[in-house]
């Protein structure tokens, strides 16, 4: 894996077409087709209801998108033929987590021994972003650096605004839903890859925590690759949106790294003042207020990341992903899924519709929006795709 390389993780939900619920206990056929469109990049997690994608380490953001674009067309194939839809939201509009089955695997099994209830409330989906660094240490160094930025990046992809069929008040409520989980939220500030494997040991050790993997901050150096591992976004409905907070945080990393390299850093701020952030991420998205703690005032998220395009614009020029970046601004502009699910409530409510009934027309909305952007020259078909396979292997 080399250096900046980006990988992407998406977690989807399953959807029955005619219900617009969530799919409880999915034929197992399906994950057989996915496996057979795209091998081990599509996987099972914790509830039956959700698939994961990731893409392989790729060079360049193009790669990375169309590799995203790739795995979500045969996901979403393979789902109709198996009379379901799929949706790209970190959360349900409406569906119930009591009615959802688990997946029978070891891991999640602990999982469930482990944390009882709260693992069952776990019906949300988030996108994980790696960047790879070829230095532990410094891997450890622009974590700490990257933390202060969190807040932005959640806010650019809040996908979760309801939960069990109310509005929550919140733009992204995946964020609330996870931290209970014991291990999660903002990273702990180290100072070098030593103290990383340090903690790692004591967890082990003590039988705290036997899996690094279980540590489930917001950030974290991955245990499986030398990379960086960007975890608290919600999951984008639309796919460009994805690839330009991928294309951001790859050119974050990138231009901290530049920093470094000239013995520079980001300043570090009390992780009570960027939970502050973070909550106002949460709550009020892009049409809102985060704190400039060098200013020391509030200032529009939207002045906030033309500051940051600036900040990193040179590390993506040089990275071949400006223009992907630069997406960003529509972002802001247009709102996201968070806002556009909102949107599409109110106006089926404005419309006449019952409450039910406006939820149902947000799913239709992320059914549509999910499907939108994976390419036309994308197969159609399980055999399409599976013809397509055989002839590029």
């Amino acid at each position: 894996m080399s250096q900046f390389s980006l990988g992407i993780e998406e977690e989807y939900l399953l959807v029955d077409p005619e219900t617009r619920d969530l799919v409880a206990s999915p034929d197992p056929a399906f994950m057989d087709a996915c496996r057979d469109i795209a091998g081990d990049r599509v996987t099972n997690e914790l509830l039956q209801a959700q698939v994961e994608i990731d893409t392989p380490a790729c060079s360049d953001v193009a790669t990375a998108a169309k590799e995203l674009r790739r795995l979500r067309a045969a996901v979403i194939t393979a789902a109709g033929a198996h009379g379901m839809a799929v949706i790209a939201s970190s959360t349900h509009p409406f569906a119930q987590w009591r009615s959802l089955k688990r997946v029978t695997k070891q891991r999640y099994d602990q999982l469930a021994r482990d944390f009882r209830i709260i693992a069952d409330r776990l019906a949300i989906c988030g996108m994980h972003v790696h960047v790879g660094i070829d230095d532990a240490d410094e891997r450890i160094d622009l974590m700490n650096q990257a933390t202060y930025f969190l807040p932005h990046l959640l806010t650019l992809s809040t996908s979760s605004p309801f939960w069990q069929g109310e509005h929550s008040g919140l733009m992204a409520y995946r964020p609330t839903v996870f931290r209970d989980l014991p291990r999660s939220g903002l990273p702990e500030h180290l100072e070098n890859d030593r103290q990383w494997q340090d903690l790692l040991g004591t967890l082990e050790e003590t039988g705290l925590c036997d899996d690094g993997s279980k540590i489930w901050w917001d950030l974290r150096p991955s245990i499986n690759f030398p990379t960086l591992e960007l975890r608290v976004c919600d999951i984008c409905t639309r796919v460009e949106d994805a690839v330009a907070i991928s294309a951001l945080f790859q050119s974050l990393v990138a231009t901290l790294h530049r920093l470094r390299q000239r013995n520079q850093s980001w300043r570090y701020y009390r992780h009570l003042l960027i939970e502050e952030n973070k909550w106002r991420a949460q709550r009020y998205g892009v049409r809102g207020d985060l704190a400039d703690f060098g200013c020391r005032n509030l200032k529009p998220f939207s002045d906030l990341i033309e500051e940051l395009i600036e900040i990193v614009e040179e590390a993506a020029l040089e990275l071949g992903c400006l223009a992907e970046v630069s997406r960003v601004r529509a972002i802001v502009a247009e709102g996201t899924s968070a806002d556009h699910q909102l949107r599409v409530h109110q106006e089926s409510l404005d419309a006449g519709a019952d409450g039910k009934e406006a939820l149902i027309a947000v799913v239709d909305w992320l059914i549509e929006t999910t499907r939108a952007g994976i390419g036309s020259d994308e197969p159609t078909t399980t055999a399409d795709l599976l013809a397509k396979r055989a002839t590029t292997s």
